[in-house]
């Protein structure tokens, strides 16, 4: 197989460019201004006086380039520092200048107004968390009553009619007559007393009303409500602490840590 120099393509480069790489015919940076130039005119001394009075485009280019970005962003810096420190300033004037502030005619400074609501807020949660619920509640209403109630005791009946008792002993001593144990028929008349034993178990079943009034007395710390104050008092606390150290409970106790 035969190498053909019409069919190699780096024969064909190497002829035309003279054995020398290509990048070797670029301009250097010292030289590019030089070779605008002088290919400037080369085109301008080929080209038809006729054309010569009407320049190209490209003949009035020289190059330079208008970085429009850093500007930009410099002066956007300068703008946001400065605006920043004017704020900086200005809240530390009005923070500096008002000290007090005048509520309904009294002075407090912003300090006591904040002591003066987070004292308030933790020990009214701690007064919520030791009150009681005291009410009296009316009650009407009927109590169903079943039950066997047992009698063993003496007492007295009244005979309501003649009473007859038969084979009776009886036992009589008059001064002519003596009759021991004899057996007779008595008749009890109406209205006799008689004194006996009752020795019974009767069954009761029955409804009873009630009305009275119940004595209510709860205490809040012995219910469901006794978590959510105090939960509601630890929020309070460690903000109530920062402005006052040395706050006391109900109890005159320190509970700032």
């Amino acid at each position: 197989m035969t190498n053909d120099p019409k069919n190699d393509p780096a024969a064909r480069m190497r002829k035309l460019t003279g054995n020398l790489s290509p990048l070797a015919r670029l301009p250097k940076k010292g030289d590019a201004a030089s070779s605008f130039d002088d290919d400037n005119g080369r085109a301008e001394s080929s080209t038809p006086a006729a054309d010569q009075s009407s320049p190209g485009p490209a003949s009035g280019f020289k190059g330079r380039k208008f970085n429009f970005g850093p500007p930009l962003w410099t002066i956007a810096s300068v703008i946001s520092l400065t605006v920043n420190v004017i704020l900086a300033v200005l809240l530390y004037s009005a923070w500096a200048n008002i000290p007090t502030i005048d509520v309904s005619g009294v002075k407090a400074s912003v300090t006591d107004m904040g002591a003066g609501l987070l004292g308030g807020l933790y020990t009214n949660f701690e007064k919520m968390d030791r009150a009681h619920i005291i009410k009296t509640i009316p009650v009407q209403t009927t109590i169903p009553v079943k039950f066997d109630l047992p009698i063993n005791q003496q007492t007295n009946v009244i005979l309501s009619q003649d009473v007859t008792i038969d084979n009776a002993l009886v036992t009589v001593r008059t001064g002519g007559l003596n009759i021991t144990r004899a057996l007779t028929t008595i008749v009890l008349p109406q209205g006799t007393n008689l004194p006996i034993v009752l020795n019974l178990t009767v069954p009761v079943e029955t409804t009873v009303p009630v009305s009275l009034n119940v004595e209510v007395d709860i205490p809040l710390s012995e219910t469901q409500l006794h978590e959510p104050f105090v939960g509601l008092r630890q929020v309070v606390e460690p903000f109530y602490c920062m402005i006052n150290p040395f706050a006391q409970n109900l109890d005159g106790q320190l509970f700032c840590k």
